[in-house]
């Protein structure tokens, strides 16, 4: 929710070049709608995001094509992920939602929008998510070694892609990744995130309240599994501060929130890809200098390697992948993986908004 990752991809059906890319400013005030944004929000908030975003969104495509000077003509499409809110997946009628009106876009740009991934995977039975193994399977898997892809966004989430390409590939998210680090700093020090996790080393781990987060349902389940703000919160964290009963500075519980992304990660590699020889990582939580640091202790045996060195910014990764998916889209052909997601057979992701 800092900014939106644009960015302009020439794709072919056996390689992808990154033409431009750039980051887009969110106003703060929309910014602050977002983070406060939850499941219960009401029709009218709701709805009002959905359009702000997608004029957004259009503004950030216009912006992008005027400054690397590419006619119009030369699009194919956008593929927009959008904002999710809301991501519940395990509850009677599983739903997902995701705000930025793609019909605006189209409208807006003059270029046909492929929005809405994940609900056709839900609809067959899946989690919806995570989505981005399917290209992390196209772009960065080798015969040479067995790697892993780990995006630490608000999220954490693992791609397993095995050396022996007779071997599925599988992944899931593994739990919270920065968002409950940036909750915390936000609700204390009124910042966006903990710069290089300055904030977290000033702090000390407290392995009781360690315990608690780690007793959470979600790191017991097995995947196919996908997780979000509904279930890791600001409320979250203060229920297991309560259940802990302990009295801490602020810096400790970013220590220990620091940690439990580190565990946790650390904990799934190990758990369904011991095996891996080399972690290509990619997100926000690779800036986090003191989270990169630890997770290369935790994972001594393993390269800890930036996306970046096989030609994907990982500032870029998800922002090249719902372009790749929306080019699935528009060519027919499925987006899905069913061994990560759980859906019962491979479907077509994305809706298609064509201009008028």
């Amino acid at each position: 929710m800092d900014a939106i990752d644009a960015v302009l991809t020439d794709i072919s059906d056996d390689k992808i070049d990154i033409l431009s890319y750039q980051q887009f400013p969110i106003p703060p005030e929309l910014q602050t709608q977002l983070r406060n944004a939850s499941s219960d929000m009401n029709i009218h908030e709701s709805s009002k995001l959905d359009s702000e975003l997608g004029e957004l969104f259009a503004l950030a495509v216009n912006d992008l094509l005027k400054t690397s000077d590419v006619p119009l003509n030369k699009i194919l499409a956008i593929g927009c992920h959008g904002q999710t809110v809301l991501h519940l997946p395990e509850t009677e009628f599983p739903r997902t939602l995701q705000l930025g009106d793609p019909n605006i876009i189209a409208a807006r740009t003059k270029i046909t929008t492929v929005s809405d991934f994940r609900r056709a995977d839900m609809a067959a039975g899946g989690q919806g998510a995570p989505l981005a193994p399917l290209f992390h399977d196209w772009k960065f898997r080798t015969s040479e070694k067995n790697r892993i892809v780990l995006n630490l966004g608000g999220m954490a989430n693992i791609t397993v892609l095995p050396a022996n390409k007779d071997e599925v590939v599988t992944g899931c998210d593994t739990g919270p990744g920065n968002a409950l680090m940036d909750l915390w700093i936000q609700h204390h020090l009124h910042v966006d995130y903990d710069e290089n996790g300055i904030w977290a080393l000033k702090g000390e781990v407290d392995h009781g309240l360690l315990d608690c987060f780690l007793s959470d349902d979600y790191f017991k389940a097995t995947p196919p599994k996908s997780t979000g703000k509904d279930d890791f919160n600001i409320e979250w964290i203060n229920k297991n501060l309560k259940s802990h009963g302990q009295d801490l500075s602020p810096e400790d519980v970013q220590a220990t929130l620091l940690e439990l992304t580190v565990i946790t990660v650390s904990d799934a590699i190990e758990k369904y890809a011991p095996n891996t020889n080399e972690i290509l990582v990619c997100g926000g939580g690779i800036y986090n200098i003191a989270l990169f640091n630890k997770l290369k202790d935790q994972n001594k045996n393993r390269e800890l390697n930036s996306t970046e060195i096989y030609g994907v910014h990982p500032d870029a990764v998800e922002a090249v992948t719902f372009a790749w998916l929306a080019y699935r889209r528009i060519e027919n052909k499925t987006g899905n993986i069913p061994s990560v997601t759980g859906a019962k057979y491979p479907v077509i992701l994305g809706g298609v908004y064509a201009t008028s």
